[in-house]
């Protein structure tokens, strides 16, 4: 998992006006092979549901993660659905929890801070890889932590062993300092979100991310 890539968080809210399905299915098309389902405004029926329907476009091509929402999950995967694992953040239940509550599975976690970098150190074997951002503000999450720039995900990937993905206002530009930060992936939601053609944007981030090697 040292090579997680492009990522696209197909947050519900940014994708207008376009669906969300449309943008998952024009990002898998562009080689995306991780995505996040971030739905903040629907409810557990509603998430539930578009998670099913997503999970129809992603099997055996990309990994679906569910944001925050460990019912979600573990209902979507009851019903059958090719949900992958789950994403979470410092204000969600315990990542150890998590993972007996989810058992197989990927768990990705949020992480900024010294003292977040150096709990998931201890959690280690119950993560997959860490979400370190914001690297810059971004308007698609309120709450984000103090932009750490590009020198400061560098400095964070440092500070631990589990696989960084780089999140927070990311461009296709960014990949190469990214990539020589240490980091195992860059995050998206805008940048394929709001693009005119979410396909080609998926291509010009996946293509960046390989070139940057």
């Amino acid at each position: 998992m040292d090579n997680i890539g492009a990522y696209l968080v197909a947050n519900t809210a940014s994708c207008t006006p376009r669906t969300t399905l449309e943008v998952i299915e024009g990002a898998v098309a562009g080689g995306i092979e991780w995505i996040q389902l971030r739905a903040k405004d629907e409810t557990a029926r509603e998430f539930f549901e578009l998670s099913c329907l997503a999970a129809r476009l992603t099997e055996g091509k990309a990994k679906l993660l569910i944001n925050d929402r460990i019912d979600v999950f573990l209902a979507a995967r009851a019903a059958g659905a090719a949900v992958n694992g789950i994403h979470i953040g410092q204000k969600d239940i315990p990542v150890r929890l998590a993972r007996q509550i989810i058992g197989e599975g990927i768990i990705g976690l949020s992480a900024s801070t010294d003292e977040q970098l150096a709990q998931a150190n201890l959690d280690a074997e119950a993560i997959d890889y860490l979400g370190v951002g914001a690297v810059r503000a971004t308007p698609t999450k309120k709450d984000h932590p103090t932009p750490l720039g590009l020198d400061g995900f560098a400095r964070a990937a440092s500070l631990t062993e589990l696989p960084c993905v780089a999140i927070g206002a990311i461009t296709a530009e960014d990949a190469g300092a990214i990539r020589a930060g240490g980091g195992s992936g860059l995050a998206v939601v805008r940048a394929i979100c709001n693009a005119e053609n979410p396909q080609e944007a998926s291509e010009q981030l996946v293509a960046a991310w390989a070139a940057a090697q």
